[in-house]
């Protein structure tokens, strides 16, 4: 056998075993308080828990659980078989709730903006007008755009930089032409778009829809 000495002042004196009980039960009240009884019941008394969604999951079980307990109320009238408490329809409809609450509110943070929006403007015979999209480098937009009033209009899809507005990339052009579509694909932050010039002698309608990932559409002439 081994005499073991113990210096007793490296032992926690009372005092100190009881504040750290004190803290310990403190901890464990505010966590019960602040995330237990919104998760799980929907009570709330601080706040903290509808700020991080906790209130709103615990209002859910509850009414999950009241739902559940009429469900079985209900089979034992009618004589059937009781669901089981907990059963997998619970689970997986509160599986669904909770992929609503947190992850379909992560997808919004990180997909890309999306617009549609239509414009048009008329045209006086050799009258000319252009309609931009402002769109970040990388952006894509559809496009669809046509004339009516039984005319036709020359056009020029191009862009222009925002830091070098008078620079210009030409994406695509065309003469006597009724209606175009495709697919923009911004070369640079900047505006995009079409210079439409009625040279058919009537007046003209140009309407165009696009629907993408741009801030906004505009008539900049």
């Amino acid at each position: 056998m081994f005499n073991v000495k113990v210096d007793l002042s490296d032992l926690p004196t009372p005092a100190q075993l009881f504040r750290s009980s004190v803290i310990a039960v403190g901890v464990a009240v505010l966590l019960g308080i602040g995330v237990v009884l919104p998760a799980e019941y929907g009570v709330d008394p601080t706040g903290v828990g509808r700020l991080v969604g906790l209130t709103e999951m615990g209002e859910i079980k509850v009414q999950l659980a009241k739902e559940a307990a009429a469900d079985r109320a209900l089979d034992r009238e009618q004589g059937r078989a009781p669901t089981p408490a907990g059963s997998d329809k619970r689970s997986g409809l509160l599986g669904s709730v909770l992929a609503e609450l947190l992850i379909r509110p992560a997808m919004a943070k990180t997909a890309p903006a999306a617009r549609a929006q239509e414009m048009s403007v008329t045209l006086k015979p050799n009258e000319g007008a252009e309609i931009k999209l402002d769109m970040k480098k990388g952006a894509k937009a559809s496009y669809a755009w046509s004339v009516s009033g039984g005319g036709n209009v020359n056009y020029d899809m191009h862009g222009e930089p925002h830091n070098a507005p008078n620079s210009t990339h030409s994406y695509k052009k065309g003469r006597f032409t009724e209606a175009d579509k495709g697919v923009l694909e911004a070369k640079f932050d900047g505006n995009h778009g079409w210079f439409w010039r009625n040279r058919s002698g009537k007046e003209v309608t140009v309407t165009v829809r696009a629907e993408g990932d741009f801030v906004a559409m505009k008539r900049v002439l």
